[in-house]
């Protein structure tokens, strides 16, 4: 991307963390607004099967979330507004944020690398793809808009043994079983019906046979809402029940919660600015209102960390 810029007459780079990547545009009078531009890069380990022109290059390995698309759209942002420079007030800040998809993230580690400082933003916008949204049109939403996100890992520790004598085991395959299903009833019988909350775990592993009883069973999940309060609640509840349910079984448990992003709010007012922009732009009959999603971004960090000041995330096809 760097190299990408520099071609486009854009030298003054600036490297934040190991691999982000910020730039500041300066128009006319640069210091009386400046507004920041955000686009995450990173890819997931998925193996691309479709045959597409602007297919992955690397085998196990592709932009599975559109990342490939926000940075595509920043990088030809960055060089139309470098071209007008001369015709707008104030400045646009370029952010180039790597490691959305994992713990601790790169929103949070460009904050601490002071991606946000000098000059420090009035208003942040980030830009998502949105296969939900018909091409050509341009989805807003104000106030609540996407979920925290805490990945949840258990190890269930029991006693392994032959299959033929389970009484002389501690199951720890059993154990697991029951606490996936047990721990639905966070969601179905302690939420508030209308809070959304999800609890989805997408990984168990024993590492047993058709007759073998493990030691241990691994799983991994993930915990997500709207509701910072509740968030913290359940988060508790799913910490007490595990061990309590593992007890009471006769083994035991050791859980690991890593926390992630926050849920996300967009400021009403910019979001109301922006809407009646993308309206005058590409006509209002192709402006939609979109749904909240229990999707998550690694956006609302940079919301945080420049808290005070107008903050959106503007999410588009």
């Amino acid at each position: 991307m760097a190299e990408q810029l520099k071609r486009f007459g854009i030298a003054d780079l600036k490297k934040v963390t190991e691999t982000g990547l910020t730039l500041t545009i300066q128009g006319k009078n640069p210091g009386n607004k400046i507004i920041a531009l955000r686009a995450d890069m990173d890819a997931l380990p998925i193996e691309e099967t479709n045959d597409i022109t602007y297919k992955s290059t690397n085998k196990g390995v592709m932009h599975a979330c559109g990342h490939d698309v926000h940075t595509s759209s920043l990088l030809t942002t960055a060089r139309i507004l470098n071209e007008i420079k001369d015709q707008f007030e104030g400045s646009i800040k370029f952010i180039f944020q790597p490691g959305e998809e994992k713990n601790p993230g790169g929103a949070s580690l460009m904050i601490k690398d002071g991606v946000l400082k000098n000059p420090i933003p009035d208003a942040i916008i980030g830009q998502h793809v949105m296969p939900l949204v018909p091409v050509g049109k341009i989805g807003f939403r104000e106030g609540p808009y996407m979920a925290s996100s805490d990945e949840i890992y258990i190890k269930v520790i029991g006693k392994g043994g032959h299959g033929a004598v389970p009484d002389l085991t501690i199951d720890p395959i059993v154990i697991a079983s029951h606490l996936i299903i047990a721990l639905q009833q966070i969601i179905s019988r302690n939420a508030n019906p209308k809070q959304p909350s999800v609890l989805t775990f997408g990984r168990i592993s024993g590492e047993g046979a058709t007759n073998i009883i493990p030691d241990e069973v691994n799983i991994a999940g993930t915990f997500r809402t709207l509701n910072e309060s509740w968030r913290e609640e359940a988060l508790a509840k799913i910490n007490t029940m595990t061990k309590s349910i593992a007890e009471g079984m006769g083994g035991k448990c050791e859980i690991k919660i890593s926390r992630g992003y926050p849920s996300l709010t967009n400021d009403p007012s910019l979001t109301q600015r922006m809407r009646k922009a993308a309206e005058h732009y590409v006509g209002k009959e192709n402006v939609v209102d979109i749904d909240i999603t229990m999707a998550s971004v690694r956006f609302c960090f940079l919301c945080e960390g420049n808290s005070g000041n107008l903050l959106s995330s503007r999410h588009a096809q």
